[in-house]
């Protein structure tokens, strides 16, 4: 919110909009979205909010993808602050994650749903829509205020989730033991663990971390990735993964807001 305020945020994410507009040649209004989503996450979608009306169905499905493939920047301080002790370099690498996401969500986005029409802002630089605080002290109060909601949004979230899982998991585990007679408990991590390892090995990660990263992957998509990046320390600090390549590897893979 200081940054906004300065006007240096702005700045920085109309820089980043400028290099997608002359290198991937779309819209200036897409580039902005893209650039602010790295910053500011899902929210970036207000500095376009005069051109939204008057976009094409391509800029549209460009904004949303951009939107869910990336994580704002505020998100990726909680997810430092959980990994640090155990992964002191996990800043540089969700910032890169992060970065990487950008451009990756655009191209994508341009092969699943190419541009037919002719966007208004096309190769034109677009400057930022925002409301600017009348002094720094208002400026606080509304990051803090913005801060103190999306800490409040990502607890209910989690318990309301979280309960719900341990309901399915609760119902698996007594059909899979007393039904079925399996010796190990049904879960819903572990069956998205069997369908998301042989993602896991073409990922890169080695045999021997295979089966816990891929169950730490199934459970990013149904539990969100705050607990998934929280399992992810726990298993690094119980000495888990036999290999630093595979906690690298994970740190990307889970770094998303899309979810089903």
């Amino acid at each position: 919110a200081i940054l906004y305020y300065f006007g240096i945020m702005p700045l920085v994410i109309r820089g980043f909009a400028y290099v997608f507009t002359k290198l991937m040649r779309i819209s200036g209004a897409e580039s902005l979205v893209a650039a602010g989503n790295i910053f500011v996450g899902i929210e970036s979608t207000l500095t376009v909010k005069p051109y939204l009306s008057r976009m094409t169905d391509s800029e549209i499905c460009t904004i949303l993808t951009a939107g869910m493939a990336t994580v704002a920047s505020n998100v990726l301080a909680l997810y430092v602050f959980s990994l640090k002790t155990q992964f002191p370099t996990i800043a540089g690498h969700l910032v890169s994650a992060s970065l990487l996401s950008a451009p990756a969500a655009l191209v994508m986005s341009k092969i699943i749903f190419p541009e037919k029409q002719s966007p208004e802002t096309l190769g034109v630089h677009v400057r930022p829509f925002y409301e600017k605080e009348k002094s720094l002290f208002e400026a606080i109060i509304n990051g803090a205020n913005s801060g103190v909601k999306m800490i409040v949004g990502i607890v209910a979230l989690l318990i309301a989730v979280l309960g719900l899982v341990a309901l399915v998991d609760l119902l698996l585990s007594t059909v899979g033991t007393r039904i079925f007679g399996l010796e190990n408990e049904l879960s819903l991590k572990a069956i998205f663990g069997y369908i998301f390892y042989p993602f896991t090995l073409i990922l890169g990660v080695p045999l021997s971390d295979a089966g816990i990263v891929s169950k730490i992957i199934g459970e990013r998509l149904i539990v969100t990735e705050v607990v998934a990046y929280k399992d992810l320390a726990a298993a690094l600090e119980q000495n888990l993964l036999q290999h630093e390549r595979s906690a690298v590897i994970t740190t990307y893979a889970l770094c998303g807001f899309a979810h089903p």
